[in-house]
């Protein structure tokens, strides 16, 4: 199936939908296979760190466009993190239905700036931008671990998005989708994140644009379905994955220790990741279920 515009995929009134990391073939191998198991479409992302682990973006961009010509649901591949301007318009020429651009450590005004241009380059060339809203230093106070004066992730513990500042960014830059601060972290392993729900259901009414949700690996199913139901839409997914993943393979190694084909690991892993992709695809879309009740 050919790839399928990302914009048409996140629907800011009704549907929330994955978008799950890949760094390896396996990986991507695993989301495609999940979403068809699933019967939903899904969000591919290749992230800047992926990249520079890979050693150049092509290689797994050309595995994804091969992966997703032969997939049987709607598939967009999108670039995740990307810092480097000359990335994003890299990821464009070969063929990503979106970008992140991530200026979210920027002052407001060259993150608004540099945003501004990014999307109005992408939208010429027909894609779609997603930005993060940084916060200004001082909003999460020396008990967060940043100092005043300093600019914050919106993924800094502590911090979160003002609805009034991000429907700002959002008309000064005239981006497609909006990742927000609710109460989740990168990076985190354990699903014990608090999400502010009112706050979400504040910013979707506020924000005239798809909400999405970065460091959702720490986010327990509940609270998942209840983030999709208040207003979430584009849900990115990556270190809970790789932890399905890297279990399956420690278990592998940890019985059969004698194991020198790496066949014999990482298909177990692809296959146990590909069964969490259909398992939280299907839960989003019970969210989706929820909010529109």
């Amino acid at each position: 199936m050919p790839l399928t515009p990302t914009g048409d995929l996140v629907d800011r009134t009704a549907r929330g939908v994955g978008a799950f990391n890949v760094a390896l073939l396996e990986q991507l191998e695993a989301i495609l296979a999940g979403a068809e198991r699933a019967a939903l479409p899904v969000i591919v992302q290749i992230s800047e760190n992926a990249a520079a682990y890979r050693g150049a973006l092509g290689p797994l961009a050309a595995a994804a466009h091969a992966a997703i010509a032969d997939a049987r649901v709607p598939v967009a591949l999108h670039l995740d993190h990307a810092t480097s301007t000359d990335l994003v318009k890299e990821a464009v020429r070969r063929g990503f239905t979106s970008v992140m651009y991530d200026g979210s450590l920027l002052p407001w005004d060259e993150n608004v700036s540099r945003t501004r241009e990014i999307t109005r380059w992408c939208h010429d060339h027909g894609v779609w931008v997603e930005a993060e809203l940084g916060a200004v230093g001082g909003k999460g106070g020396p008990e967060d671990g940043v100092g005043v004066g300093v600019m914050e992730s919106a993924h800094t513990p502590g911090v979160r998005t003002d609805p009034a500042e991000a429907a700002r960014f959002v008309a000064d830059t005239g981006v497609d989708a909006l990742a927000v601060a609710v109460g989740t972290a990168h990076r985190m392993t354990r699903r014990t994140a608090a999400i502010d729900l009112a706050l979400v259901a504040e910013l979707q009414a506020a924000v005239p644009v798809p909400l999405v949700l970065h460091g959702s690996s720490g986010v327990d199913d509940g609270t998942l379905v209840a983030a999709v139901g208040a207003g979430m839409r584009k849900i990115n997914i990556s270190t809970h994955l790789n932890g399905v993943f890297t279990a399956e393979v420690r278990d592998r190694l940890a019985a059969r220790p004698e194991t020198v084909d790496p066949r014999r690991y990482l298909g177990p892993g692809r296959d146990a990741m590909a069964g969490e992709v259909e398992r939280l695809l299907r839960l989003l879309a019970e969210g989706a279920e929820v909010g529109s009740t």
